[in-house]
């Protein structure tokens, strides 16, 4: 799963992965390093998790970033915990390498996130990792789309086609197509699979 010859982001993924661990919480990896999983792997400098974060283990999680170099306090987090409006992530960066790590909390009301931590899956991503929970290719796919609609950037596209090629008829295309539904994003959804299919 490490996008970097060295293995130095592979390191500080594990690191952070240590923290959330220790701390107790469920998580899922997502981003690039998901797309690497189930389609084609691509560089990044950032990593993307969403975690289920009660507000009870906060001082918990930002004592076990602390310990691993990155500075997050207990009020950053509760008051992003507490905050309804838009999708902040908690931003912790790695002191002596500078990566980053956005962690993404679920939010009470969050159907599709809650869903899509109880269907993740566990992988053996190297001997640097070991085993991590990721996204599930149908969430990352969906995750995919409804980035792509509100950014444009065509890697959202790139990375949807890369899960497809490799995943095929593995992929739950009736659980995609509920959400889809639900996201509205049917004409979208056409769109991809009539220019990967092709």
């Amino acid at each position: 799963m490490a996008t970097d010859k060295s293995g130095a982001f592979a390191e500080f993924v594990r690191i952070v992965l240590d923290a959330i661990e220790a701390a107790g919480i469920t998580y899922l990896i997502g981003g690039a390093l998901a797309v690497a999983v189930w389609g084609d792997p691509r560089t990044t400098r950032d990593l993307d998790l969403v975690i289920d974060l009660p507000l009870e283990v906060v001082a918990d999680l930002s004592r076990e970033l602390e310990k691993r170099e990155m500075l997050v306090p207990v009020e950053v987090i509760v008051d992003l915990v507490i905050e309804q409006r838009g999708d902040l992530p908690i931003n912790a960066i790695h002191m002596p390498t500078g990566y980053k790590a956005e962690l993404f909390i679920l939010r009470p009301g969050d159907e599709f996130r809650r869903i899509a931590l109880s269907r993740r899956r566990l992988v053996h991503a190297g001997p640097i990792l070991g085993k991590v929970y990721v996204h599930s290719p149908e969430d990352l796919i969906l995750m995919k789309l409804r980035y792509f609609e509100l950014s444009r950037q065509s890697k959202h596209l790139r990375d949807i086609a890369g899960i497809l090629a490799a995943m095929k008829s593995e992929l739950d295309y009736k659980y995609i197509e509920e959400w889809v539904e639900r996201f509205n994003l049917r004409d979208l959804w056409s769109e991809v699979l009539s220019k990967t299919r092709n």
